[in-house]
């Protein structure tokens, strides 16, 4: 996700004004709401920075090689958003606590391209491709572990979160690994494991940042069963765009999950349609199904899933899910954040990249 600039030519200090990501123009535009998170934004930048780098030359590059790759920083904006349910919003521990949320996701970054064999991340190589496996999943576990360290300075409750939240994340990539269980429905184990890889951290990310605002014990519960949606709509549009999406805004080859045979979300619907008699699904899974170790062929399957209806079908589901994270909100108090959430929600969707 690219980002859009919040300055102003008027004065110096306007030039070195934060920015936010492109697509949340709500919270953007807010004239207290929006500058308050892109400070804060770059205030986690700052320290998420300081936390991975270390002593040692060799750690420090590998390391830094994904956090200064970029990103979308999702999960830490959703933390700062979620403190201003609170009255203290982007307080020292709202701000650790979107670093802990970013340093995990990091860590499960360099563990996934691995298992992935993924040859490039945010446009570059990937650290495994750099350095080899055993180099990136040392690295992973290292972000791991300075992501525990500052979590143990949150407290108790903080580390209950972080814990259960890196089991749920465990268990979404050992499931996603081992496939569906005999007679288990695919889109069922699909969603069960992007509830655990993907819904978990964000849905982690909102609570932590209400819990240390202090915000009702209410809003942080919203914030819980919000983010488990967000989550999912966010992880299913990112399936998409894997079809749908294109090399030079992704950085990411179009059909890397066809390729890699992993399950989407898209692909499933195919497979559905193509067993109810769809014809065409069904010319298009033999295209799917087939060698795409060339790149005319994996181009061949992406061009004909693209524009197959079950790919349509995938962004309604995506959408139904951001549509009740949105529902979710509905006991909040009307105010720019819950706006700002609804508009965070939708964003995590309509996007690009």
């Amino acid at each position: 996700m690219t980002e859009s600039s919040n300055t102003s030519p008027d004065s110096a200090a306007d030039e070195a004004a934060p920015v936010l990501p492109a697509g949340f123009a709500l919270i953007a535009e807010d004239p207290q709401l929006g500058p308050s998170i892109a400070a804060s934004l770059e205030q986690v930048e700052a320290e998420l920075l300081d936390a991975i780098s270390n002593s040692d030359p060799f750690a420090n590059a590998t390391s830094r090689h994904l956090a200064e790759a970029g990103g979308k920083r999702i999960r830490p904006l959703l933390t700062l958003l979620a403190s201003h349910l609170g009255p203290e919003a982007t307080n020292a521990k709202v701000i650790q606590s979107a670093v802990v949320v970013e340093l995990t996701h990091l860590a499960t970054l360099y563990h996934d391209d691995v298992m992935d064999s993924a040859p490039l991340r945010r446009g570059a190589p990937t650290a495994h491709e750099v350095w080899g496996n055993s180099v990136a999943v040392l690295t992973g576990d290292l972000i791991f572990a300075r992501a525990s360290s500052l979590v143990s300075e949150l407290g108790g409750e903080a580390l209950g979160i972080q814990a259960r939240t890196f089991e749920r994340l465990c268990m979404g990539q050992l499931h996603e690994t081992v496939g569906p269980n005999d007679g288990q429905d695919p889109l069922e184990h699909y969603l069960s494991v992007i509830s655990g890889k993907t819904a978990s951290l964000i849905a982690a990310s909102g609570q932590l940042g209400a819990l240390f605002s202090g915000a009702p014990r209410q809003a942080i519960d919203i914030m819980v069963e919000y983010g488990e949606k967000v989550g999912t709509a966010f992880q299913l549009a990112d399936d998409v765009i894997d079809v749908t999406g294109f090399e030079a805004k992704s950085g990411k080859t179009p059909g890397t999950d066809l390729r890699e045979g992993v399950p989407t979300l898209p692909v499933l619907l195919l497979r559905r349609n193509a067993a109810a008699g769809d014809d065409d699904a069904a010319a298009v899974l033999e295209l799917v199904d087939g060698d795409l170790s060339s790149d005319a062929a994996l181009a061949a399957a992406v061009e004909a899933l693209r524009e197959n209806r079950a790919t349509a079908e995938a962004w309604a589901v995506a959408r139904q899910w951001a549509d009740e994270a949105v529902a979710v909100l509905e006991p909040l108090p009307d105010s720019v954040v819950k706006q700002a959430l609804a508009s965070f929600a939708r964003a995590v969707v309509e996007r690009e990249v």
